[in-house]
Parts: C-alpha cells; structure tokens; sequence
C-alpha cells in the first residue's frame, strides 16, 4: 500500500501548500514562479494568482478550502486588498486561511486596519523572498 500510486499522490496533495497571490500588477506572477521555483518543482507549494480582489474573491467562492494561505496586495484598482481581507475573513471560516497583506506603503494607517480586520501578517514590498519563504515554510 505505502508503495501504491495513490498513496504517493495522496501524501504529496496533503503536503503541497497552496498560496492565493492576489495583485493587480502582472509581472508579480513571473517573479513568484522564478524566486519559488525550487519549491514549485518539489511540490511543497502550489501559487494561483489573482489580479484583483473580485477575481480572488470568484477563485476563493469556486475553490472553497483550497487556499491554505493568501497574499494580497493593499493597494489595488477596484476591491482594495483591506475590502477583500474583510470579505474573507467574514465568508471563509473553517479552516481560516492565512491572510498576508503586501503593500508598497508601509504606513501606520494601513497596517492597524490590516491588523483590525484579521490580517496574519504585513509585509511591505519590495518583498524580501527569504523572508518570505522562512515565513510560509513555518506556516507549512
């Protein structure tokens, strides 16, 4: 049985983190998969990306309990990243998924709003990777 092809793939599914990127800016995408790449190829992550908070929210809506984890921009055309942290935070309870927030302005305003509303983490760009990866593999 340890042996068999579904007991693989069942052990890689249950180990595979699954992270919800949501930015507006598109390139965001090319840099994750870039700077995750070892961790891509391993398994041990799986990125979706989103490239607002109405996309993120739909993908969330469809794929209920997927995302173990979400990092979402603050400052984004449409849905702010603070509107789409509260959408998730008053929809998404069992399992809460973890919510970081990046945003290029790291002010005091935003932060105590991020934190109020149930961000897990702020975090501001340009985003240390190492950081990062310390970050989600602790979670993990």
């Amino acid at each position: 049985m340890l042996n068999s092809p579904f007991f693989y793939h069942y052990k890689i599914y249950i180990h595979c983190m699954k992270i919800l990127v949501v930015d507006d800016e598109r390139d965001i995408q090319v840099l994750f998969e870039q700077r995750f790449r070892r961790e891509i190829k391993n398994e041990e992550m799986k990125f979706v990306f989103a490239f607002s908070g109405e996309e993120a929210l739909g993908y969330l809506n469809g794929h209920d309990h997927e995302a173990v984890l979400i990092l979402s921009d603050i400052n984004m055309p449409g849905m702010s990243g603070l509107e789409l942290l509260r959408k998730i935070k008053e929809k998404h309870h069992e399992p809460p998924p973890v919510v970081m927030m990046i945003t290029a302005y790291g002010d005091a305003d935003n932060y105590s709003t991020a934190m109020r509303l149930g961000a897990d983490d702020f975090l501001t760009k340009p985003l240390d990777f190492s950081t990062l990866k310390e970050k989600l593999k602790a979670i993990h």
